[in-house]
């Protein structure tokens, strides 16, 4: 497809078309479906052609609407036991969701590679609670990203994450025609449940969904989250 498809042709607006073609690449067995011109990229290639100046117009929400409405959602979960709660926003952008649950008594951390250039993230130490909103679709070595929140992840820790799955949006030998996959967007990891699956099992992990969109990686559940496993 051509790179400056994005997200928001979803609601009808288009970017016009530059002629970069870019291919997806899928895997029969698991799923998983990727960019592979794009996964050779380094930061200063996507800082250039996808996080630019331009990003907010294919994805107008990520500034403040989006990561407002995942605090509020973050709350509603686990406020009862925010002061119990280390909590790591991974992907954290300008760290508006980590403020706003800061507000509401957690020690919330924000974390993004592209902002805190000069942040070992191993220097954070360890959390009770990760989370990773719109993260793993941006991410061209998914493995390293599972490597660096396995070695954040505390004894118990809980992984919240959030991307749309695949099934029954991409199939072999068909074109993509689903709009999650938006070059324009650095929406170049796309996965099947199986393939989340393997990545959990991967790292000795369990997988679980709780919405379409909304998942976990555990091992034992946390007092604080027993809730969404019962």
């Amino acid at each position: 497809m051509d790179f400056n498809r994005s997200c928001e042709e979803s609601r009808g607006v288009f970017l016009p078309v530059v002629g970069v073609p870019i291919y997806y690449a899928l895997c029969e067995d698991c799923g998983f479906c990727f960019a592979p011109e794009m996964h050779q990229w380094s930061l200063e290639d996507f800082a250039a052609h996808v996080y630019n100046d331009d990003y907010r117009l294919v994805d107008p929400d990520y500034e403040l609407i989006r990561p407002a409405g995942n605090a509020g959602l973050l709350t509603s979960l686990f406020g009862k036991e925010a002061g119990a709660i280390r909590h790591l926003d991974y992907g954290g952008g300008n760290g508006v969701l980590s403020d706003r649950l800061r507000a509401e008594g957690f020690a919330s951390t924000s974390y993004d590679p592209f902002v805190d250039l000069d942040v070992d993230p191993v220097s954070l130490g360890r959390f009770d609670l990760i989370t990773a909103f719109e993260v793993f679709e941006h991410v061209p070595d998914v493995g390293a990203l599972m490597s660096n929140l396995a070695a954040l992840r505390g004894e118990r820790g809980l992984i919240l994450f959030s991307t749309l799955t695949s099934d029954g949006h991409i199939a072999p030998h068909q074109r993509i025609n689903w709009l999650y996959a938006a070059p324009r967007n650095g929406h170049i990891s796309l996965f099947s449940r199986r393939s989340l699956t393997c990545l959990a099992l991967r790292f000795s992990l369990n997988f679980s969904s709780l919405s379409e969109g909304l998942h976990v990686f555990w091992d034992k559940p946390p007092a604080f989250a027993a809730h969404l496993f019962g």
